[in-house]
């Protein structure tokens, strides 16, 4: 049997390659061979962190009998969500409408022509809670395959064009609302109120998910209207979270999920796009507030990813396992390497410490885990930091000696984008500068591996080899608000023009001219039932409105007309969605709050490596006005006047009517007051007049002092 999952490059495809299932990967082949035999598709999607998907491999997929039933009667796929987020997107709508719920393992049966008939999730290998097993599942759609055909071809039918008619809502309706304005924001903040879990903070019930895009736009909110309500929701739930169990509190970063509405158990897998979000909105809470604990959560998230997702090749990998070997039974088990019963406290600590640590984190006898194990909490400060932090390191020295859990180590370069974003600006502000070079690091390795020729990304890559799929919405506006955010940083003017590049593929590629909607895939992407497009929020921003966010912050720094219309017109989804699912579109909000506030922009001009240009640079880095723009170079020739002081608002020339400064319109015409560094501040078409003092800077953009 040959083995087509041997070269893929994703680490989940490749744990499959030895499987007695006869896999193919995602393609033409896989459908031709399916049409040749006569015999319908089993698709399997999941990925490498997902710990039900080891259970069903081990449980069914390596089992010889019945693969070779498997291999009999089907033409069996295997997908990783991660590499094919259309492919995963398209199929996992059509198991949520069939069956009221999702998830991976998805496991969904299909026509040679790619048309779905039969869905379901995880099967157990013997029928239990009401599941068929998966052998049952298999004979079922084999018999109505071989024996109602027909009836099968009038369902994949049905589900098709059910399809379709979903598709069609967001490609007419995207362009017919105007963006979001103060009233919509405002009932949309009033709405999340509604779930806020006051007690325990976050959004909702069980399971509990980490609400970073919705934190964004609390944080927006709040520094444009000072709404108190916004920040409290915002502060209560990076608190909770920072101290609870889906927090990794010896060796920083977050899990998925929290499995209950404490955020005491988590599901173990840690994520790098989670990471990354969660980096940027501790950061962010760090800047609103002075928060200490938002602070050392940023640090430690940030060393997190640098320690433990760096690639070889600079990038970052995009997940750890939920499981790992327990030493005691051997087997594969969730949680094992992150959980402590009290006696594993004592044979590490020796009985003060351990007694010190049992209270400072919560580990009891009876466990907040399984089998008297306790998942690691900080319900309050320590009572002596110098204990906690003894203890803290030689916890985590312990830790390290246990097997470790699996790491994905496919580079997405969405993913990557978003982690740029979240270490340049965290090593601008909290003054790492080894958190700016790992940022351009992983840019140059997208650059250099993800980046055709032809100026279109890649979206995955291993080892430093690219993989074959063609990157999605999300690659390319996330890549894009990794690099802007690098030019605000550190002022090289070719990020810029980057990001310009790829966000000129999106209007050509990706948008609906007729309506300003975007799809998810590419004008010449693969053809496949129906082409996705989704607005809301999932795990990460959804590519539609990271590309409004992205298309914004690019015209702010151009004047680019077109790419601010464009922007304004995907934020019209958001206009329609806010008050009815905010909780859903909470990067669409944080984008809204930045189009209502202008968003503001900064030029600062100064000699690079003067000490005065730093301070106005740092002053307007932590500026809190929602999604301030930040460019920062040397002064260039002025192609017209321009006061020197004053105050008001000063009606100059909009920027980049004269010389360009190293092709960033936004610096053109901007001297030097007085011959010192200077900042000016532009919004909605007017320019205050320059400063050069940074407390000025920073009283005009929110920030307080750090």
């Amino acid at each position: 049997m040959p083995n087509r999952l041997a070269d893929a490059t994703s680490p989940y495809l490749q744990q499959h390659a030895d499987n007695p299932v006869d896999w193919w990967p995602w393609g033409p082949e896989a459908f031709a061979e399916a049409e040749r035999r006569g015999v319908p598709v089993l698709l399997s999607v999941g990925y490498a962190a997902c710990h039900w998907c080891h259970v069903m491999a081990h449980e069914s997929f390596e089992d010889d009998e019945l693969a070779a039933y498997a291999n009999e009667r089907f033409v069996a796929v295997k997908v990783d969500r991660e590499e094919r987020p259309d492919v995963d997107a398209v199929y996992m709508e059509a198991v949520q409408a069939a069956t009221g719920q999702g998830g991976w393992p998805m496991t969904v049966f299909l026509t040679p022509e790619k048309d779905p008939f039969y869905f379901g999730t995880y099967f157990p290998p013997e029928p239990r809670h009401g599941m068929p097993s998966f052998r049952q599942v298999l004979e079922g759609v084999d018999a109505a395959w071989r024996d109602r055909r027909e009836e099968v071809g009038e369902v994949a039918g049905r589900i098709r064009a059910d399809l379709a008619r979903r598709a069609s809502v967001y490609a007419v309706g995207g362009g017919v609302h105007r963006p979001p304005g103060e009233a919509e924001l405002h009932e949309a903040l009033v709405a999340l109120g509604r779930d806020f879990d006051a007690r325990r903070g976050g959004f909702g019930g069980a399971p509990k998910f980490p609400p970073a895009m919705v934190i964004e736009f609390l944080l927006r909110h709040h520094a444009r209207t000072g709404s108190a309500a916004a920040l409290e929701m915002a502060v209560r739930t990076a608190a909770a979270m920072a101290r609870g169990g889906i927090h990794d509190q010896l060796g920083g970063g977050f899990a998925r999920y929290a499995v209950d509405a404490d955020w005491v158990v988590p599901h173990f897998e840690k994520m790098l796009y989670d990471n990354a979000l969660l980096l940027r909105a501790y950061l962010h809470l760090w800047r609103a507030t002075g928060s200490p604990l938002a602070r050392r959560v940023a640090l430690s998230t940030a060393d997190f990813l640098l320690r433990e997702l760096r690639t070889p090749e600079g990038a970052f990998a995009s997940a750890l396992d939920a499981d790992s070997l327990d030493r005691e039974s051997g087997a594969s088990v969730e949680g094992a390497y992150y959980a402590w019963t009290p006696a594993q406290l004592a044979e590490v600590l020796g009985e003060a410490d351990a007694a010190f640590a049992a209270e400072l984190y919560e580990v009891t006898e009876a466990g907040t885990f399984e089998h008297g194990a306790s998942v690691l909490q900080l319900l309050s400060d320590p009572r002596d930091d110098e204990a906690a932090e003894r203890v803290r390191a030689a916890l985590f020295a312990a830790r390290a000696e246990r097997p470790a859990p699996a790491r994905d180590d496919k580079v997405v370069a969405a993913w990557n984008g978003l982690a740029v974003a979240a270490l340049a600006e965290t090593g601008a502000l909290l003054e790492r500068p080894d958190l700016v070079e790992a940022a351009e690091r992983a840019a140059d390795l997208l650059l250099a591996v993800h980046l055709t020729p032809d100026g279109r990304l890649l979206r995955t890559s291993r080892d430093g080899r690219a993989g074959a799929n063609a990157g999605v919405l999300e690659d390319y506006a996330d890549t894009a608000e990794g690099f802007l955010a690098l030019y605000a940083v550190t002022g090289a003017a070719e990020w810029l023009q980057l990001a310009g590049g790829l966000l000129d593929t999106v209007l050509k590629h990706f948008a609906d001219e007729a309506s300003g909607a975007l799809f998810d895939t590419a004008d010449d992407a693969e053809e496949l039932i129906r082409r996705p497009q989704d607005p809301t929020d999932n795990a990460t921003p959804s590519g539609w409105t990271a590309a409004a966010g992205a298309l914004l912050t690019y015209a702010a720094y151009t004047g680019s007309a077109r790419h601010r219309t464009a922007a304004e017109r995907a934020l019209g989804i958001v206009g329609a969605l806010a008050t009815r699912a905010p909780r859903f579109i909470g990067w669409g909000l944080a984008v809204a709050e930045a189009l209502v506030d202008g968003p503001r922009e900064v030029a600062v001009v100064g000699p690079a490596g003067d000490s005065a240009t730093a301070a106005l640079h740092r002053a307007a880095l932590l500026g809190t006005a929602p999604g301030v723009v930040v460019a920062v170079g040397e002064p260039t020739a002025v192609g017209g006047s321009a006061p020197v002081g004053g105050s008001g608002d000063w009606q100059g020339d909009w920027p980049g009517t004269g010389p360009e400064a190293a092709g960033v319109p936004l610096l053109a015409d901007r001297p030097l007051v007085g011959g010192a560094p200077a900042a000016y501040v532009c919004r909605h078409f007017a320019c205050e007049a320059p400063t050069t003092d940074p407390a000025v800077l920073a009283e005009r953009l929110g920030a307080a002092e750090r």
